[in-house]
């Protein structure tokens, strides 16, 4: 049996509550040889559910160090999806291990640290992975395909609910799955309570993010030929995100590119700037 061990800043958390169900499930409807085994958090949230309770309820071994569950895991996840300032720190132990790592959303605080974690995980040869789960839609999972792709794409337009902080990954996961790389500037329409963000590609492609609190996820696709395509849901995305994270483990190969990865945090990075600054062209980072 294959161990996964959880890295976490505190347990108490919506993904690690759901996540232990969902692998098992998705492991024993594919036969897959695997189990959540491990865990380890930094804290308990303050009023919330201690790891000790958490590891009980989800039928898990509590570890006391980072070390020691690396060891003992076969595949890592370490997850304080709505805290990604510690992921630098709590994965790079596992990010030297060689063994497969995925970080959940959002990757990164910055561009920066998301270079440097892809850096260190190369140098020890470290299979690497993150994604919003939207990526994994199943309305987007047919794309891109010979008609709708980057070269193809002259605007795409995403929508979606939340705060920027820790929602506006999933606007631009959607948009860079479908465009790819090469976002040269980003700038900012917004009000005070909703968000639109334009995205210039320097080969005169365009794209455009809209956060609002009733927005839904959709996408809108205008193709340089005068066609288009709606999207009008994004469904089944976290079954669809941990069957992709299994395969992951069980292959060593990401189903996401490191440079769309980091063209994301580029974009957030960037796009928090130009929120600061309305109506003014912001430069994205570059990958390097």
């Amino acid at each position: 049996m294959k161990k996964i061990g959880f890295i976490d800043f505190y347990l108490d958390e919506w993904h690690a509550h759901k996540y232990p169900e969902w692998i098992r499930e998705n492991a024993a409807a594919l036969g897959r040889n695997c189990d959540v085994a491990y865990a380890w958090a930094e804290v308990d949230r303050e009023g919330g559910i201690d790891t000790d309770s958490w590891c009980r309820e989800n039928r898990v071994e509590r570890i006391m160090s980072i070390e020691e569950l690396v060891e003992k895991s076969d595949y890592i996840i370490v997850l304080s999806p709505d805290n990604p300032e510690h992921h630098e720190r709590l994965a790079r132990i596992p990010l030297m291990s060689g063994k497969p790592v995925y970080i959940d959303k959002t990757f990164s605080p910055d561009l920066s640290s998301g270079i440097r974690m892809f850096e260190l995980a190369e140098k020890h040869g470290t299979p690497l992975f993150s994604s919003s789960a939207l990526r994994f839609a199943k309305e987007l999972a047919s794309y891109p395909d010979d008609k709708v792709n980057s070269d193809s794409l002259e605007y795409t337009a995403v929508s979606g609910p939340g705060h920027y902080e820790n929602y506006s990954v999933h606007q631009f996961e959607m948009l860079v799955s479908l465009m790819g790389t090469g976002a040269q500037k980003i700038k900012s329409l917004s009000s005070e309570q909703g968000r639109l963000l334009a995205v210039a590609y320097a080969d005169g492609r365009r794209g455009s993010m809209l956060q609002m609190a009733a927005a839904p996820f959709q996408v809108l696709l205008q193709l340089k030929n005068g066609e288009g395509a709606f999207i009008s849901e994004c469904s089944d995305i976290f079954p669809r995100l941990i069957h992709a994270m299994l395969d992951f483990f069980e292959t060593g190969t990401p189903p996401v590119p490191k440079e769309e990865t980091l063209e994301i945090m580029a974009l957030i990075e960037a796009g928090q700037k130009a929120l600061e600054s309305y109506d003014t062209w912001i430069p994205v980072g570059s990958l390097k």
